[in-house]
């Protein structure tokens, strides 16, 4: 069938020669084509429309879509071919992996997760991860707001060794950031309970030390330190390259290892930044004002552009991001810079609706509403639950129990696991009220051990319960009138002669 640029071309030559024979000679083709071309088009009839192709995976296509849906997309093509040969299903295996994928993409465009972009604020986190290449480990570090960037190798990843690691990071920023969010490592994980990372008690002794809090990312979530993920990916392509002799080690001992990294993130951080917008080490100078000090020992204006949303539910215009309602993810839409610099945001064909509105930020920051993402930004929490009948039963008690729970991880108490039988043997007991006095009480004054409960409710409902401090209290004094400093002077006295 000829395309409609063919078609066209066999009708104007036509118009200039005037026979079906001299056209074909023109076009390329038979004079039967083009009589057949020339009568379709004085009758007016149009290109017939084509009949949709018939597949050999058609009869099991709602049988793909179903197991697509309940498995939320994670299904691949070779778990799903035998379920596929039994319900009729005689393609190859290549047509079946075409069929996943299609329907997979069909899934996820009415199923995007909604990712808001991180809103980093300056003195808050340093985001902390490992990485392998050959052999060689590699310590990567982001102080996430102004994106200052720290990269150093070692022969292993112990807790000493990445401890020390990080009080060197600490030095080159000069200051001791909030949080410190890192992987869940084993070298600085204690234990795991209800979803609680507990840290070991050597790295809540080095955050207490240099006044830092101590956080973990959710399990399998690679998006909450993305930002560290880029900086491992980045060091491998661009400073952990092959060496120069053909080897496929890129550097022959540590030390010339730790002297091109810290070479290499001079380089780095004094060029500017993709995602901000300027120059990582003159931002590190605004944030380091906003650093906790070092322990003193080492332990395009009126134009309407067009953009495509990505899976931030976010556009960038002028280095900047703007957010707008997530059910736009993946559509086109037009940006207006009106005159009183604001931005209007418009969805739809014609006028179009306008979806958002947002007043012009300066390049690398971003301005996000947070009804686009159905609520204002959730606070951090890591959610207590519990696995284990042990956690189940001591979670069943209520707040108390989970305030306990809480407490004690961040306390560093690795056995709190074992422990929690006895707690809920002493629950048995004592009784569930009174033993919840006891865990109020523990909490109160910070005491995270079974031992330290036993102790509580052996001591029993005589011990003193001390409250706050009340409001200062005011009395009025009376008045009493004043007298002169005369009345208060000796007076002498004359002793008659005899």
């Amino acid at each position: 069938m000829k395309s409609a640029r063919e078609r066209m071309d066999i009708i104007s030559a036509y118009r200039d020669v005037g026979t079906y024979r001299g056209a074909a000679a023109i076009s390329g083709t038979t004079p039967k084509t083009v009589k057949r071309v020339i009568a379709r088009h004085e009758s007016g009839d149009g290109v017939p429309a084509r009949a949709p192709r018939e597949h050999n995976y058609d009869v099991v296509t709602e049988l793909v879509a179903e197991r697509i849906e309940k498995t939320k997309g994670r299904i691949t093509a070779k778990r799903l071919l035998p379920a596929a040969r039994a319900a009729g299903y005689e393609g190859s295996a290549r047509n079946l992996r075409r069929l996943v994928a299609e329907r997979k993409a069909l899934w996820r465009n009415d199923n995007h997760r909604g990712r808001r972009p991180a809103v980093w604020s300056p003195g808050e986190h340093l985001v902390i991860d490992w990485g392998v290449l050959g052999g060689l480990h590699v310590f990567c570090a982001v102080l996430a707001w102004c994106r200052v960037r720290f990269v150093r190798f070692a022969h292993d990843e112990r807790a000493e060794t990445t401890l020390a690691l990080l009080a060197e990071c600490f030095e080159t920023l000069g200051g001791v950031p909030g949080v410190v969010l890192a992987d869940r490592m084993g070298c600085l994980k204690g234990g795991v309970v209800a979803n609680r990372v507990v840290p070991t008690g050597e790295y809540v002794r080095f955050a207490a030390h240099h006044g830092f809090r101590p956080d973990f990312c959710e399990a399998a979530d690679p998006e909450s330190k993305g930002i560290v993920e880029n900086l491992v990916g980045y060091a491998k392509t661009d400073l952990m390259i092959p060496g120069s002799d053909g080897s496929g080690d890129p550097f022959t001992d540590l030390a010339a290892a730790n002297t091109a990294a810290a070479a290499w993130c001079v380089e780095v951080n004094a060029a500017m930044h993709s995602e901000i917008c300027a120059v990582p080490t003159e931002r590190l100078i605004i944030e380091r004002e906003l650093l906790a000090p070092l322990p003193s020992l080492r332990a395009s204006i009126g134009a309407v552009l067009t953009r495509k949303v990505d899976r931030l539910s976010c556009v960038r215009f002028g280095s900047a991001r703007y957010s707008v309602p997530v059910a736009l993810i993946g559509t086109q839409i037009r940006l207006r810079v009106d005159h009183d610099r604001s931005l209007a945001i418009i969805a739809g064909p014609g006028e179009g609706t306008l979806v958002a509105e947002h007043q012009l930020v300066a390049p690398g920051q971003a301005s996000i509403n947070d009804d686009h993402y159905g609520g204002p930004r959730p606070a951090p929490r890591r959610a207590v639950r519990p696995k284990t009948q042990p956690e189940k039963a001591f979670c069943a008690l209520g707040p108390v129990a989970e305030a306990f729970l809480t407490g004690a991880a961040a306390a560093g108490n690795t056995r709190l696991g074992p422990e929690l039988s006895e707690l809920n043997t002493l629950a048995a007991a004592h009784g569930e009220q009174v033993f919840l006095d006891a865990l109020s009480r523990a909490v109160a004054f910070g005491r995270w051990r079974a031992a330290d409960v036993r102790s509580i409710l052996a001591a029993g409902a005589g011990t003193p319960q001390p409250t706050t401090a009340g409001d200062a209290l005011v009395l009025e004094l009376p008045r009493v009138p004043t007298r002169p400093l005369s009345d208060y002077a000796l007076r002498t006295t004359t002793r008659g002669t005899s």
